[in-house]
């Protein structure tokens, strides 16, 4: 997929990231892809998913535009993290890959611009995970077709927040040419309104849809604190 069939394909609209950990009860290439086709009945226009397993699934149940990353670990530089990455999830399909964009030590010592290089050899395109804006601005440079800030308040010196870092999402839309993808912590509707309203491309939504384990938690911590009411 060209680069502006996907931007005419998504924009304004909802991307859904179907992820699981292994040590959740709907982790599986098969139940992501039932996952996924629900978001795609409710109206998600592409998907954002992980692992070669994942991806190939997904593609074949539903015919969506992926966005897709290969996570490798759980600290550090994990979003695809290396370009033997980028190549595995290129073969499984992926239309756009993401990648960590931080200055992080990665592994195999490759740099972003490595990942980029990679990326575009494969024929797909990039979409470059920052925390900060001076990482979106180096991403871009580097030839990012895509910049989102879904790594805000993952790194140390990002702001730490439960609410989505609108701060840093306007100074990506204000300060690069290139389409800004929102995402990060986007919970409510209300929310993702809010990031289209300021200029972002489209909205990706994960966990306030795809992570049943994550929403029974929040409803659990919010019935269980003391009330208020007098």
């Amino acid at each position: 997929m060209d680069k502006e069939t996907f931007i005419n394909t998504v924009r304004g609209q909802l991307i859904v990231s179907c992820q699981a950990l292994p040590d959740e009860p709907l982790h599986g290439a098969r139940i992501m892809a039932k996952m996924a086709l629900a978001a795609k009945i409710g109206g998600a226009v592409a998907i954002r998913a992980n692992g070669p397993d994942d991806i190939h699934a997904i593609k074949a149940e539903t015919g969506l535009p992926l966005i897709g990353l290969y996570k490798d670990g759980d600290e550090g530089v994990y979003i695809t993290p290396t370009t033997r990455h980028v190549r595995q999830i290129s073969e499984a399909g992926a239309d756009v890959i993401a990648f960590d964009a931080t200055p992080r030590p990665r592994a195999d010592g490759e740099t972003t611009a490595d990942l980029i290089q990679a990326i575009h050899e494969g024929g797909r395109l990039a979409l470059a995970d920052v925390s900060t804006l001076d990482e979106g601005l180096r991403a871009q440079d580097e030839g990012a077709d895509f910049v989102a800030p879904t790594l805000s308040g993952y790194t140390a010196y990002s702001p730490q927040q439960d609410a989505p870092d609108f701060t840093l999402l306007r100074a990506l839309i204000d300060a690069l040419q290139v389409p800004i993808i929102a995402e990060g912590r986007i919970h409510t509707p209300a929310q993702a309104r809010q990031a289209l309203d300021y200029g972002a491309l489209t909205v990706v939504v994960g966990s306030a849809i795809t992570r049943p384990r994550t929403i029974t938690a929040s409803f659990v911590e919010g019935i269980t604190q003391k009330s208020t009411k007098i």
